[in-house]
């Protein structure tokens, strides 16, 4: 029998399921595996989405659910497609009506499905965005587009808003997804459009793939060249080759050339980029600003009255700009809940458990227990770190793992803080993500690390606080005048940009002008126990006269004995949980 929900149309025989493992054939019918199941349900701002044109700055209630008719190389969400049977024991059931009470409780304005796609739980997000469209609330999804003609035609009433997560614009990209071709997505494109949905479309930017996204713009322009077009930088997760990834730098001149065929076009996956602005056209006036809000997302951080320039130009939004913003607590909302997820799976990862049903079991519970809340205030310090490995470990069984591991850490935890203790001085350090102007938050860990390695980390004289940081001025940072100035391992810039964005932007530091600018290398800041490594390189980089740390031997050793290989070559991309891609052989 076929599928009636995507263009993949699978034939499912009885008893079966088909690609994407979220639907069978139960007695002649394409049931879900999964019906009225939830992994999230919480607030959170459109734009955490995202969403750019609509509703600014308004509260929505996110719910997800696990699976994926595509199955695309590096994908930010892979813990709930690739592994949604590992994660399935944590999914909660919840009728539309009970959905709809929830989002009302929370004083939401609407409804958004994201983090895994709509395709995956077709029948729970119609029933659910009916509930709610009767109940006054707006409706909205992120996806890939792949519905074949009835499945949208039946959904498309109960619709508001929607952003389709473009993959490419060639058949041969599609197919890399598992898809057939790109058509039925700008087909959809097309009809949500006419149909009177306000539309926004992402599209991946990956390294050497410009004619990819351009050409992609030129068929959505065909559309309507008022469609805002969000440019995801590529961020290779999962076996994606680290060589994919674009620099903000490469981003941004895509982006220019993007605005030859469509009027809204927005740079996001790249901390301190203006490109994330709204501009009136006419005078050049930032009429909405926004700032980087973790993986996928932004955050509006000023916006003129009614999105209006002096100069009388609009803003093009639908809705309202909401005069409060809710701030979504710790790493809930948006993508920043699958890094968290990550995280718990990196720890496990080092403790021994490769298997999906063991991972499952374990990540389950963190995610139905709520444990993914209160993880944003245990990995900030070293001693609540070492405390989430051992609760961890402790869940798994792995107890005797997690001791091993804490060992080996608090190690070298101790021999750096008695060689830190002899210091003289304690250098001015300063931590970003991505380009000069996006500081990471004083609470975040990498400062702390900075502190703990003998520095003085300025990020702490810093007030303002995003999700992991925010924008602030070139006046700012020149008065912040730190000595050293370190880039973050996860969302980076290559030291020769960052340096030339300083050159450009007047930025004139002591850093600067000694080219003290260093790239952590990926996965050695945060986000797995592989931050030991990135501790002892702070220690090396601040205080050579007392640390010498092989950071080579360091990594081999830490390979060797958490993930059981052996190979002197490590490729890594920016996942938290793999520790290499194209893995090399396991004693």
């Amino acid at each position: 029998m076929k599928c009636p929900v995507c263009e993949i149309g699978c034939d499912i025989a009885e008893g079966r399921s088909g690609r994407c493992r979220m639907y069978v054939n139960r007695d002649g019918e394409i049931v879900e595996r999964f019906p009225e199941s939830y992994l999230t349900m919480l607030p959170i701002t459109i734009e955490t989405m995202p969403m750019v044109h609509f509703t600014p700055k308004n509260k929505f209630l996110q719910v997800s659910t696990v699976g994926c008719n595509f199955t695309c190389p590096g994908c930010i969400s892979e813990t709930l497609t690739v592994h949604a049977d590992a994660v399935a024991g944590a999914l909660t059931t919840a009728s539309p009506e009970e959905v709809v009470r929830r989002a009302q409780a929370e004083d939401c304005t609407g409804i958004v499905f994201c983090l895994n796609d709509p395709t995956a739980s077709y029948f729970t997000f119609l029933a659910l965005a009916r509930e709610a469209k009767a109940a006054g609330l707006r409706v909205g999804c992120s996806t890939n587009g792949y519905f074949t003609e009835h499945a949208l035609a039946t959904l498309i009433p109960s619709l508001d808003f929607v952003n389709i997560g473009l993959k490419g614009s060639s058949d041969e990209r599609y197919r890399e997804c598992g898809a057939k071709s790109a058509d039925p997505v700008f087909r959809n494109i097309r009809t949500l459009h006419e149909s009177g949905v306000h539309v926004e479309v992402s599209a991946m930017y990956i390294h050497g793939a410009d004619e990819e996204i351009l050409n992609a713009a030129r068929r959505v322009a065909e559309v309507s060249p008022d469609i805002p077009l969000q440019v995801m930088r590529f961020v290779p997760f999962g076996e994606a080759a680290p060589g994919l990834e674009p620099t903000i730098r490469e981003s941004e001149h895509v982006t220019d050339r993007l605005h030859t065929f469509l009027r809204y076009v927005y740079l996001f996956n790249s901390p301190g980029t203006g490109y994330l602005n709204t501009v009136c056209p006419a005078c050049g006036t930032a009429v909405i600003e926004r700032e980087f809000y973790g993986p996928m997302g932004c955050r509006t951080s000023a916006a003129l009255e009614d999105g209006r320039c002096p100069c009388g130009w609009q803003a093009p939004v639908r809705g309202e700009i909401c005069a409060e913003q809710y701030t979504e607590y710790g790493m809930l909302g948006g993508y920043r809940t699958t890094r968290a997820i990550e995280m718990a799976h990196a720890i496990l990862v080092t403790l021994g458990i490769r298997d999906d049903e063991e991972l499952g079991a374990v990540l389950g519970d963190i995610v139905r227990e709520d444990f993914i809340r209160g993880m944003h205030d245990r990995i900030h310090q070293i001693d609540s770190w070492l405390g989430l490995i051992a609760e961890l470990a402790a869940r798994a069984g792995r107890e005797e793992e997690g001791r091993e591991l804490i060992s080996f850490l608090r190690e070298r935890i101790g021999r750096i803080a008695a060689g830190s203790a002899l210091a003289e001085t304690r250098p001015r350090v300063y931590y970003s993500m991505g380009y000069p102007l996006f500081a990471l938050n004083a609470e975040r860990f990498e400062s702390n690390l900075v502190e703990a390695a003998g520095g003085t980390c300025v990020n702490k004289r810093l007030k303002r606080k995003g999700k992991p940081g925010v924008n602030i001025t070139v006046e700012e940072l020149n008065e912040l005048n730190p000595e050293h100035m370190f880039i973050s391992g996860f969302l980076s810039s290559p030291a020769s940009d960052y340096l030339h964005y300083c050159t450009e932007h007047a930025v004139e530091t002591d850093a600067v002008g000694a080219g003290s600018v260093y790239n952590v290398p990926a996965g050695w800041d945060f986000g797995s126990p592989r931050w030991i490594l990135g501790f002892m390189f702070l220690a090396n980089t601040l205080h050579p006269e007392i640390f010498s740390f092989d950071l080579e031997e360091e990594q081999r050793e830490f390979y060797r004995r958490f993930y059981g290989i052996t190979s002197d070559k490590f490729v890594a991309n920016r996942d938290f949980s793999r520790p290499v891609i194209g893995a090399p052989e396991d004693e």
